[in-house]
């Protein structure tokens, strides 16, 4: 196995990992200077380590996670005064980590490269921050300057495990699990083994593609109630978030798979309405709670919540209708459009979900074939090929996704 897979499997988190064996590097301290067009931020590290950069809206932050090594210098003495930052901050994060979060006055864009040890300095992480539409001078091999910013406009290290953009973030939801197995099969099959299998052969295959990071809500047979499955595609800044079922229906010749999407305005059917009815029982959940709008006006939080939600919920449906029609391809549908209906799960107003009942286990044909490991895997990798398609069509701002298909387009041109 390659070793970004390895380490991608071992981690399962945003974050890249240092190489096999290689000790954790230490955060030393922060120098920030100012040039007419950027803010550079140079880190002095205790050896070469692995990073990675992101941004996030409402409000606006550009996040430096730092793999294996950890903050021993104090940010607090940078002079953040006239800068586009407001204020710096860091902590440990995931398994070794760091992370450093940078609360910005307003959209940034940021251009982060690693130096090895030149000129009586060691390694060091810069990072440049600009105005939007600002386009970033690539690094070039310069002689030692008394000027600080020249010093650090050296050929940076290479690294064959990074890439300058980020990762799409799949966050796949095997529904129930524990104390709650789901529907029963008419032999037995309980629905939360089988979208256990097949959520982790999807998770398998999209750790094999480059520029997808991705996280299994559950790994193993524990409940996670349906407000924590939400929050963690949320607290894990999630591009998408799928949930994986495989339901009964009251007939039992029902069968095919669905895909379903949010509505706030009722189920599209009785079986669309039937489903969130079973999902959701007690655990209801609303979209206000999940976005941080307590200094708005409440008139206003509400415009924002709708709008949040509508442009969601439509991205949700075009995502929907990509993964059915892969699915077509190696099963048959019970509806050949994307059904809506209050699906608790599907509740966040700013991640694109959808719910995909992969078939009814109450139907003695179709429990027969999700029990088996191929057909197990073959419905993982059509969802993973309509995921796929729908990103390569809509490609996250920064992502590595999004920057290949910009590349393909130049070769093209």
């Amino acid at each position: 196995m390659h070793r970004r897979q390895l380490l991608t499997f071992i981690l399962a988190s945003t974050t890249l990992a240092l190489p096999l064996g290689a000790s954790a590097a230490l955060v030393r301290d922060a120098r920030l200077w100012r040039s007419s067009d950027k803010l550079r931020v140079v880190f002095d590290l205790s050896g070469p380590v692995q990073f990675k950069t992101f941004t996030l809206q409402a409000p606006d932050r550009l996040i430096v996670d730092v793999a294996g090594a950890q903050l021993s210098g104090d940010l607090s003495h940078l002079n953040l005064a006239g800068t586009s930052v407001r204020a710096i901050r860091s902590g440990p994060f995931g398994h070794g980590d760091t992370r450093i979060v940078f609360d910005l006055k307003a959209p940034m864009q940021a251009s982060a490269f690693l130096l090895g040890p030149q000129s009586g300095q060691g390694h060091r992480l810069v990072l440049d921050l600009m105005q939007p539409g600002v386009a970033a001078a690539a690094p070039a091999v310069a002689a030692r300057a008394p000027e600080p910013v020249a010093q650090e406009a050296e050929k940076p290290v290479a690294s064959s495990n990074f890439h300058p953009k980020r990762d799409i973030v799949v966050v796949v939801d095997p529904g129930h699990g524990g104390k709650d197995p789901g529907a029963i099969g008419g032999k037995g099959e309980r629905e939360k083994d089988v979208v256990l299998s097949i959520a982790q052969l999807l998770a398998r295959r999209l750790k094999r593609e480059k520029g997808y990071t991705v996280h299994l809500v559950r790994n193993d047979d524990f409940y996670v109630p349906l407000r924590k499955r939400v929050d963690f595609a949320r607290q894990r800044n999630a591009d998408m978030f799928i949930s994986v079922h495989a339901d009964a229906a009251p007939r039992l010749t029902a069968s095919g798979a669905s895909v379903f999407a949010l509505s706030e305005n009722g189920a599209t059917s009785a079986t669309a309405r039937m489903m969130a009815d079973r999902e959701n029982g007690a655990d209801l959940i609303g979209a206000a709670s999940l976005l941080n709008l307590k200094d708005k006006d409440p008139m206003l939080a509400n415009v924002i919540i709708d709008m949040s939600m509508n442009a969601t919920i439509a991205s949700s449906l075009e995502l929907g209708h990509t993964v059915l029609g892969s699915l077509a391809d190696i099963t048959t549908l019970h509806q050949k459009r994307v059904e809506q209906a209050g699906f608790a799960v599907l509740k966040s107003p700013d991640v694109p979900s959808i719910l995909v009942e992969t078939g009814f286990i109450s139907n003695a044909s179709d429990a027969q074939r999700l029990v088996t490991a191929r057909h197990q895997q073959a419905v993982a990798d059509r969802l993973f090929a309509g995921i796929n398609t729908y990103f390569e069509k809509h490609p996250p701002s920064g992502s590595f996704v999004a920057w290949a298909q910009e590349q393909k387009a130049q070769q093209t041109a």
